[in-house]
């Protein structure tokens, strides 16, 4: 695959892809239900997001809501699944905007990455770090650095052999080396949760 050429440039990242499966970026159709498991996933293990997740889809007849039939959803009866007062108010965020404004993925489809990112982040709840994780495992864009997902930081870490101390810095430094990636950026970021066996929850794709 094209992405495995050029990211080997990066000698170091090369050590992680070499005889490693190739990755795959897609698309999912279902922009506002992957938001809502995003919120849901929020400093939670796996098997309490796919816990959550079951109960949330049972409420509606184990099938994806429309935003209004979220919206509509009593806030008790969302806190009754497992969610906390904030990630069902942000829940309910999400659905409302929805229904206002479209999460149309062929809209969204249309928009540059930054574009997207402010549109998202205008929902409380939804932050920059959530909006990027929609662009590569809903929209399926090749080329996005999540400079502060943690996973990320700690992976560059240990292989460029980093130091966080001064943050400006080493912000500068994991953006140095990750521009060399574009337009593959998604593609490393894949690497580096492999590497570190914590890919993000959220990514988890629907059934």
């Amino acid at each position: 695959m094209d992405y495995l050429l050029h990211l080997s440039k990066d000698k170091k990242l090369k050590k992680l892809i070499d005889g490693s499966e190739p990755m795959r970026v897609t698309r999912q159709k279902d922009v506002f239900f992957y938001l809502i498991l995003s919120i849901m996933s929020q400093q939670l293990s796996t098997k309490v997001v796919n816990t959550i997740r079951q109960r949330f889809l049972a409420l509606y007849k184990d099938r994806i809501p429309t935003p209004e039939e979220v919206l509509a959803t009593p806030f008790e009866t969302l806190r009754s699944i497992g969610l906390s007062n904030a990630k069902a108010r942000y829940v309910h965020n999400v659905a409302e905007f929805a229904v206002e404004h479209g999460l149309d993925p062929k809209t969204l489809n249309k928009m540059d990455n930054e574009a997207v990112i402010a549109y998202l982040t205008q929902i409380k709840g939804v932050g920059q770090w959530t909006a990027e994780m929609l662009l590569m495992f809903s929209l399926g864009r090749e080329d996005v650095f999540t400079i502060d997902d943690w996973g990320i930081q700690n992976a560059m870490i240990n292989i460029y052999k980093l130091d966080r101390t001064d943050k400006k810095a080493f912000r500068e430094e994991l953006l140095r080396i990750s521009a060399k990636w574009s337009p593959y950026r998604t593609y490393a970021c894949m690497h580096l949760w492999r590497w570190k066996d914590n890919k993000p929850v959220i990514a988890a794709k629907k059934k």
